[in-house]
């Protein structure tokens, strides 16, 4: 792909949800152990058969290789959209490109089943139900560990953008992955099946960080928006690694023992059940503190099925961090 100096000039990188979706419900779905996400499949795979979205849309739409049509990764509108803005885009995709996204992922699968076809024949009414169901993966599956996954993804491109701001965007492009080579004012991508002209291809490149993309990069082209490239985020192995253990003595007589030992012990999201079964604190008090907790900022709250999970926020992560230190 040849660039011109207006395209280096709108090369920019973004946070996408979307591009964090995709993938995660393909590893979920795969039979193969994970080395570095195998906890976080633990987690939610569970969550996610109990309620069915291992059937749903995401499972026809998503298949354990493969293409995933593009408009499910649309191109972010700013730095870091947030997964409603995601959403709506889905919603707003044109229906001609739908049909031909979903033509396409048909030559791949070999054919549509009766919910992909109803898709294709009615893309306004079915893409709603769709973006319900990704809301409710979301829900399920990655916000209550959003706050950790972001951080790994807004360190990596802190870490590019001094590279570019050291060294120039060469050196950026040949160490962002093995199989991507900048030469000649070309970015040249090995083993990709088909060229990305860049008449083909709106003008500019956006580079998405991403903690489930596997090993490879991926690229979605779809004029008039930017090529976009997937590529796996730096500080990945890192992601579920147990934190430092927090000194309670140290914030106990700040936040009070019982709301402290809660903030220790979500570690993993958890219930208020969960939380009450580690702790020996009773239910009621379980919740009387998370109550607390949230409405300081330190703890966010997301419906799983019947229940609800809680997790730390990244205000409560540095918390525990500067506790620690």
């Amino acid at each position: 792909m040849a660039f011109s100096a207006n395209d280096l000039a709108q090369v920019r990188f973004a946070i996408s949800p979307m591009w964090e979706v995709a993938p995660s419900f393909r590893l979920l779905t795969s039979t193969t152990a994970h080395p570095v996400h195998r906890s976080w499949v633990e987690q939610v795979r569970p969550r996610v058969v109990a309620v069915g979205l291992d059937r749903g849309w995401l499972a026809e739409l998503i298949g354990p290789s493969g293409y995933v049509p593009d408009f499910l990764t649309p191109a972010p509108a700013g730095p870091a959209p947030t997964p409603a803005a995601e959403w709506d885009a889905i919603l707003s995709a044109p229906p001609d490109q739908v049909r031909q996204d979903l033509d396409h992922l048909a030559r791949h699968q070999g054919h549509l089943g009766p919910r992909l076809s109803s898709l294709r024949t009615d893309p306004p009414s079915r893409l709603a139900k769709v973006t319900q169901e990704i809301e409710r993966y979301w829900e399920l599956a990655l916000a209550p560990y959003w706050a950790r996954i972001r951080t790994v993804l807004e360190a990596d491109i802190f870490h590019r953008s001094r590279t570019v701001a050291e060294h120039g965007a060469g050196r950026l492009f040949n160490d962002l992955h093995t199989s991507l080579t900048w030469d000649d004012n070309s970015l040249i991508l090995a083993r990709r099946k088909h060229t990305m002209p860049r008449h083909s291809t709106g003008a500019g490149l956006l580079l998405i960080p991403s903690a489930f993309t596997g090993p490879g990069l991926r690229t979605r082209v779809r004029p008039p928006d930017p090529p976009q490239l997937a590529y796996p985020a730096r500080g990945i192995g890192t992601l579920w690694e147990t934190r430092a253990a927090t000194d309670t003595c140290t914030l106990a007589p700040v936040l009070g023992r019982s709301r402290t030992l809660l903030l220790t012990e979500l570690e993993t999201p958890a219930s208020t059940t969960e939380l009450a079964h580690r702790t020996g604190l009773s239910p009621a008090g379980v919740s009387q503190y998370l109550t607390a907790l949230r409405n300081a900022g330190l703890v966010s709250a997301h419906r799983a099925g019947r229940s609800v999970l809680y997790a730390r926020t990244t205000a409560a992560q540095a918390l525990l961090e500067a506790a620690s230190a």
